[in-house]
């Protein structure tokens, strides 16, 4: 079983990710260059934050055409968990693998706080150790956080229970229905803007974004 975590020129939460699933878990983690396609030994794919590309055009626009991601679509259309956060949740819209788009945050600046997160539900992939409406406190860093879809989408994500997180009280970007995470229809795929590798280790002083990527390993490791 092993995890990789998508490297793109300007990425700067990949090795976050690979201390929490090398570091931590113990998960063999292989950390992959953007123009590497080859990805069949991966069980699971981790998309991490920073500026890929220099977020040039839009963010994750550039990204989205990259060797890596290509390979990324077809493991998605697998069935394999994929996981993006922040830049990675970006990407993974501009890819069609998620609804919606991250925009500029309502407020036109870049923020970097740590905000309440409420988990909506508590699916098997990814929210398995939370319960539903447990609170979260996890840290955003960005400029285009704020997800936008059109109503007819919005609806349609919100009936099937495709949101996992949502903020809770204040809403620091301006998403519509408060929404910081989502997933695909089918669950594999996982989007959200707050970091929760950030908040995985007790020398951090926070380890509530931990039982996500408990859940993930405990998934994989029961296929």
């Amino acid at each position: 079983m092993k995890v990789g975590v998508i490297v793109f020129p300007g990425s700067n939460c990949d090795r976050d990710m690979q201390w929490v699933f090398q570091g931590l878990l113990g998960l063999p983690t292989r950390m992959v260059w953007h123009q590497d396609s080859d990805l069949g030994d991966l069980d699971a794919i981790v998309i991490p934050g920073g500026f890929s590309y220099g977020d040039y055009l839009r963010c994750g626009a550039i990204a989205r055409f990259s060797p890596a991601m290509r390979s990324v679509i077809e493991a998605a259309e697998q069935g394999k968990p994929v996981l993006g956060v922040c830049n990675g949740f970006q990407i993974l819209t501009e890819a069609g693998l998620l609804p919606g788009a991250l925009i500029r945050n309502q407020n036109l600046h870049f923020v970097c706080d740590r905000v309440p997160v409420k988990v909506e539900r508590s699916a098997r992939l990814w929210t398995e150790g939370y319960a539903a409406g447990q609170v979260l406190n996890l840290p955003i860093a960005h400029g285009e956080g704020r997800y936008y879809a059109d109503p007819d989408t919005l609806k349609q994500i919100e009936d099937k229970g495709q949101v996992l997180f949502r903020y809770e009280g204040s809403n620091p970007n301006g998403s519509w229905n408060q929404i910081a995470g989502i997933c695909n229809d089918r669950g594999n795929v996982l989007g959200m803007m707050p970091h929760p590798e950030r908040a995985a280790d007790a020398a951090l002083g926070n380890t509530d974004g931990l039982a996500l990527f408990q859940a993930m390993t405990a998934a994989l490791v029961s296929v």
